[in-house]
């Protein structure tokens, strides 16, 4: 092969790492000038989208404007559309970042606007894009938020099993409840059917309380007290749980604002060289 060949194509491929590298310190990263007016940038079109979905819901609003807001809601889509496709093409590992927290919300930020040219009305799904403003803890260097929001992901991790049995548990009392509810109680009373029942015993244990269903026997009202009693004491176990697992994981090391130029994940320690998720150089 020839030398000068190969020269020029390691000197194209070095532009090429170059190119790619210098965007995605500006798309992911809030360290550089550029990077955080790009994120400043970014955050104020987010609101401004949000404000003009909402805005067109407002009948008065969609009659007078609703073709301008309609240009602008495709304006910002486009925009975004962009902005995501790059951050696909910056990232060595483009899988992981799609699959990602913050992939998903910047993809389901783009989708609904086009879904509602086979379903009208989906734009207003669009509102999720409001999720997106969580980046403004980077941009403006909240870096001790960071740690407490990993702090609280991990807490949360930690929990899912605990919780999941707990759920069943819930899910177990209120069909044992709402079957009970359903042979005692009349049709005149709103427990028509076990579902019915199931209904009930879901919004009496959560304490919530519609009152739209009420057990009108005094068996039923006996039953439907202790289900109330019941549901302030069951609402405190995910709390301790949930808690408990917050307690082990507080005082732990703090994290930086560095994505993964391989899979974009953030939440690195500050003296860290290596992604802790792929391995990668920072």
């Amino acid at each position: 092969m020839d030398p000068i060949w190969k020269s020029h194509q390691a000197k194209d491929k070095s532009k090429h790492q170059s190119w790619r590298l210098k965007l995605h310190e500006i798309i992911f990263e809030a360290d550089t000038r550029a990077g955080k007016i790009f994120d400043i940038l970014l955050i104020v079109a987010i609101l401004l989208s949000v404000s003009v979905v909402m805005l067109d819901s407002i009948p008065k609003m969609h009659q007078h404007y609703g073709d301008q807001l309609f240009i602008a809601e495709w304006v910002f889509t486009i925009l975004f559309s962009i902005e995501y496709l790059l951050r696909i093409m910056t990232v060595g590992r483009p899988l992981k970042y799609i699959t990602s927290f913050f992939g998903i919300i910047d993809f389901l930020a783009i989708v609904p606007t086009y879904l509602s040219l086979l379903f009208p009305g989906t734009q207003m799904l669009a509102v999720i894009r409001i999720l997106r403003v969580l980046r403004i803890f980077r941009v403006l260097k909240l870096v001790q938020y960071l740690g407490e929001a990993q702090t609280l992901v991990i807490a949360l991790k930690a929990s899912r099993r605990k919780i999941i049995v707990f759920m069943f548990t819930v899910l177990t009392l209120v069909v044992i409840f709402g079957s009970i509810m359903y042979m005692v109680e009349s049709d005149e009373s709103g427990f028509e059917s076990i579902p019915h029942g199931i209904y009930w015993a879901i919004v009496t244990l959560t304490t919530v309380g519609y009152g739209d269903i009420a057990p009108q026997t005094d068996f039923g009202r006996a039953l439907a007290a202790i289900v109330m009693i019941l549901g302030y004491s069951i609402l405190a176990v995910p709390t301790g749980i949930i808690t408990a697992e917050l307690t082990l994981g507080a005082g732990k090391g703090k994290v930086s604002t560095q994505a993964c130029p391989e899979c974009s994940a953030e939440g690195h320690d500050f003296d860290a060289k290596y992604c802790k998720y792929c391995g990668s150089r920072l």
